[in-house]
């Protein structure tokens, strides 16, 4: 199924769209990491496609989507993890875990849903938990281009679509949480997933950054860019 969807992200896809990739991704890991996106549109999943070989891509997706016929085929194609929506699905969690320590890639879009305006939204710290407790590193990935409007008023002028995705050069380990209960270990996780958002939205035109644009940490991030 992998191969489908890479080839269509690699030969369909630029057929309608001029994609730039950013930053090396032939450094990237073959597997045992996740990759944490901002979320625009219904072809983000297709775009992480068009970068990355590992064959065991993990998609979760709430459940909230299975009435609908096309979310159905989507997710099928795509072989997407349905997570049971407004609770802590640990099936699903152990699932993605083991995947990740086998050597699979998680793409997840922390902020767990499409942003309306494109811009980033406050990101909820489940990928922390995950990747914490799989021992894996984050990689940052900041897209452009791959709004649902955007892309369908392009369409319908038989404009090319302008896809930009740009890949952290640092991997990010977060911390461990096992030690450290309660109100302390929310903190940790929140404080760990605003850096992993914070290094996205410095990625980002200052348009799409949204909820992060006022951090003292996406400034710092923007000034050493700006240095190097």
């Amino acid at each position: 199924m992998s191969a489908s969807v890479r080839f269509f992200a690699r030969k369909i896809l630029p057929l309608f769209a001029d994609i730039e990739v950013r930053g090396d991704v032939s450094k990237l890991p073959k597997g045992g990491y996740m990759l944490a996106s901002n979320h625009l549109g219904r072809l983000d999943s297709l775009a992480v496609y068009y970068v990355i070989d590992n064959d065991d891509l993990i998609h979760p997706l709430t459940d909230k989507y299975k009435k609908y016929w096309w979310a159905r085929i989507m997710t099928w194609w795509l072989n997407v993890t349905w997570l049971t929506r407004g609770e802590a699905d640990m099936s699903a969690m152990r699932d993605f875990i083991s995947r990740l320590k086998n050597g699979g890639v998680m793409v997840i879009a922390p902020e767990g849903t499409r942003s309306k305006t494109a811009s980033l939204l406050k990101a909820e710290p489940g990928a922390i938990y995950i990747a914490s407790s799989a021992k894996v590193g984050i990689i940052p990935v900041a897209l452009t281009g791959t709004e649902d409007a955007d892309v369908m008023a392009r369409l319908k002028k038989f404009q090319r679509l302008k896809i930009t995705i740009t890949a952290g050069d640092e991997i990010y380990f977060p911390p461990d949480i096992k030690s450290v209960k309660g109100a302390e270990r929310d903190a940790m996780l929140q404080s760990a997933m605003d850096e992993v958002m914070c290094r996205i939205a410095a990625m980002l035109p200052e348009r799409y950054r949204g909820y992060y644009k006022d951090f003292p940490r996406v400034k710092s991030l923007l000034q050493a860019l700006s240095q190097n």
